[in-house]
Parts: structure tokens; sequence; C-alpha cells
């Protein structure tokens, strides 16, 4: 495999591709910069903040936080020393947007634009509004000298897409003011922390995750950590965990021929009875009735196309 290192100040656009990894080092980055891989390509992010978008195929993920699948119109971002790596299928096409601590100061010194951790879905709108936005700021910061107007210039570079993608997490800024504390900027950071507990929760939803794993990743105790989480989701951690798992094992259902007791134990349940008492509860029906309701329309196609 064929490893890029970028230029030192390099502000232009990077695009891993068949088979090559880029890694994107702070020491080498410039503060913003815009990256992208496809074809088996894959990206090793540093200490800096980065936000990705499937724009076609499939990508796998493994950070700080868990593993990750992305497909087409996924979104998802993560926190300086998440240092995710990541890597395309075959048909994969992802692009992205790399953020040094400077560039995200700079970023709030502007405007009240900021990012959070998180994932989410975008309309395909909105994909190919950030396509357009990307390739627009790509060639607005390749014209640029290295280091010449420093995190400002490429701020202004970079403004009708980072704008864009702030908006694509609208959902997420939505939830800030239901945190707890005094000042704007002390419930970004809370929201911020139990965000990533979120997300840690759907990285690993093949096994259970205790409370006091979410305390420490957040920084919080476990008592504070499940008040506030509650209060800000609307359900318990545990709650929270045991239906990320549950989804996870309906998609297993949906998308592989595993029997139920791998699917079971693929989903953090040790026992086959409790699974299916679990399942049954949250989706109304057995796990192999769930497989058959979704296998049969499957089949009712291939019928008819014959």
């Amino acid at each position: 495999m064929d490893v890029h290192y970028l230029p030192v100040g390099h502000p232009g656009p990077q695009w891993s591709d068949r088979g090559q990894l880029l890694a994107l080092e702070p020491q080498q980055a410039a503060p913003m910069r815009c990256v992208g891989f496809s074809r088996l390509g894959s990206v090793h992010a540093g200490a800096v903040f980065t936000l990705w978008l499937q724009l076609r195929g499939t990508s796998w993920v493994e950070a700080k936080e868990g593993r990750f699948r992305l497909r087409g119109g996924d979104w998802i971002a993560f926190e300086r020393d998440s240092r995710p790596a990541l890597q395309a299928d075959r048909h994969g096409v992802c692009i992205g947007l790399s953020l040094s601590a400077d560039a995200l100061r700079a970023i709030s010194r502007l405007a009240d634009c900021v990012f959070y951790a998180g994932r989410g879905r975008a309309t395909r709108s909105e994909a190919r509004t950030a396509l357009r936005l990307w390739r627009d700021a790509s060639r607005r910061l390749s014209t640029q000298e290295p280091g010449a107007g420093g995190a400002a210039a490429e701020t202004s570079a970079l403004w009708p897409l980072l704008l864009h993608l702030t908006g694509m997490q609208r959902e997420l800024a939505a939830r800030v003011e239901r945190c707890p504390g005094r000042s704007r900027n002390r419930k970004r950071q809370v929201f911020g922390r139990l965000q990533r507990s979120l997300m840690y929760l759907e990285g690993h939803c093949d096994r259970m995750v205790r409370i006091t794993e979410l305390a420490e990743l957040t920084s919080f105790s476990s008592w504070y950590f499940s008040k506030t989480f509650h209060a800000l989701f609307d359900e318990s951690p545990q709650a929270a965990a045991a239906r990320l798992r549950l989804e996870h094992a309906a998609e297993l259902l949906r998308t592989t021929s595993m029997m139920i007791g791998e699917v079971a134990s693929a989903s953090g349940f040790d026992n086959p009875c409790s699974f299916s008492r679990a399942f049954r509860a949250r989706f109304g029906m057995s796990a192999s009735h769930y497989r058959s309701a979704v296998e049969l329309p499957t089949r009712q196609v291939i019928r008819h196309a014959a």
C-alpha cells in the first residue's frame, strides 16, 4: 500500500484512491483541508477534527468511539483525539474536511459556527450541494500560497462549505440548549461530551458497555453522566445501549445469512433466550419472523421479474 504524507502547510485538496493510504498529521497539515478517498483508498487522521460525507458505495471506519459503516448519504464527524481510520469499498467515494485546533478557533471567532462529533443522514440535495461546495473550496485552496493569510484566509475560502456542513448538523445543534450550564460555551462542552458517548454506544453495539466506560469518556461522574444523558436524549444510557444493540441485530438479520444465535452473540447477548425476549419486545415479532418478513418482499420482486 502506498503511503502519501502531505507537504508541510499544503492547503490544497488531497485524495486517496486504489489502495493508497493518506496520513493526515497535524504537524504536516494546513489548518483546513479538503480530503477524500475512493475505491479501496484509505485515510488515517491524526489529531484534527474531521467530518466525512459518503457519496457512493460503502466505507468502514474505526476510531476511538468504535467501528462504523457509512453508506451513501451518511455523514460522520470525529473529535481531534478520535484519530479515525477510514477505508472505502471498491465502489466507495467519500469526501471530507479536516480542521486543526487553530482552524476551529478561527471559525468560532468569525461567526457562531460550531461543529460537533456525531452521525447523521444528508438528503440527496444536501449531498449534491456539499460536493459542489467541496469542489469549489478545493479549487480556491489550491490557488493559495502555503501559509498565506493563515487560518482566516482559508476560512474565507471554505466559508460556503462550512456553513452548509453546520447546516447538516442542525439537529445536533438544536439539542445544545437542553444541556446544563450557565453559558452557551459550557452547554456546548457538555453536549459535545455526551454526543461522543452516544457515538461510543453506536460504535460498540456488538457488546455490553458499562456506565463507567461512558463516564470516563466524558470525564463526568457516573451519576452526573446518567442524569444528563437522560435529560438530553430522553432515554437512559442503558436503554439507548439496548436499543442500538437490537437495531444492530435487526440490520444483521436483514443483510446477512447469520444464524439467529450468531446474530444474538454479535449484538452482545450471551443468552439467546434474553435476546429473543428483548427482540420481540422491541419489534413485536420474533427474530425469525422478522427475517422472513424482510425476505418475502425480495422473493416476490425476484419472482415478478422472472
